[in-house]
């Protein structure tokens, strides 16, 4: 519900009721893993209403070699002793926010399955840049679901603004405003926050989510390029 959802409804974020502790003998049991391995191993630790085989799927979609092409999803690049540069830009848009909104779409479709939802999803994104086009390109012609995005308009980089009006699919809407990303993310929480415009939307079978990092889906996936990262210094 929290994924289906993105953000609560009455203003504030979910959280895990509970965050699991590991002991460093657990932590090490995993160092040789793939990256897929790795993410697996840790959403099954927060997604409880989750199948092993259905996190196994949502993984073996979002990490598949035509979005992320390197056998080594999150290279580590040693400069010298003790400095290093993880790259998080091997996935379709080039952007770190691949390694998260290309899993969030799936689990995003299995949440409503489970929760028999009927409405269409409307994602709605304020972005700075990347997370915009990461975000359309991980949603594209996903069935049930449209995606918005809102940029400002003189706040991205050209590269940005042409990734994202030029991304396909039949149910992607790019929308530019005057002025800058705080004012982007202000007017899609205060859309979230709207409940009798929430309620019209129920009506006409449209439910909101989100893509940003407010959406639990869209965090608990950047935990794991960490851990990655840990085990290739050890």
């Amino acid at each position: 519900e929290a994924i289906s959802l993105g953000m609560v409804p009455e203003g504030g974020l979910f959280v895990p009721a509970e965050i699991p502790e590991l002991n460093l003998e657990e932590i090490l049991e995993m160092r040789d893993k793939s990256y897929q391995e790795l993410a697996i191993w840790i959403f099954d630790k927060f997604l409880s209403d989750f199948t092993k085989d259905e996190i196994k799927s949502s993984v073996k979609e979002a990490y598949k070699e035509e979005s992320f092409p390197l056998a080594e999803k999150t290279p580590l690049l040693k400069l010298d002793k003790n400095t290093f540069i993880l790259e998080l830009w091997h996935g379709p848009t080039a952007a770190f926010k691949d390694m998260a909104l290309q899993i969030l779409p799936q689990f995003l479709v299995r949440a409503v399955k489970k929760l028999n939802i009927d409405n269409e999803i409307v994602i709605l994104v304020a972005t700075s840049g990347d997370t915009g086009k990461a975000a359309l390109e991980g949603f594209k012609d996903l069935e049930g679901v449209k995606i918005i995005v809102f940029y400002p308009e003189t706040g991205v980089s050209r590269v940005q603004e042409d990734q994202m009006k030029t991304t396909g699919g039949s149910n992607t809407e790019v929308v530019s405003l005057k002025g800058n990303f705080d004012d982007c993310q202000t007017a899609v929480k205060n859309i979230f926050a709207d409940k009798e415009f929430r309620a019209k939307m129920e009506a006409n079978n449209y439910q909101f989510s989100s893509a940003n990092s407010i959406n639990w889906g869209r965090l608990l996936p950047q935990i794991v390029y960490y851990f990655k990262a840990y085990f290739e210094i050890i």
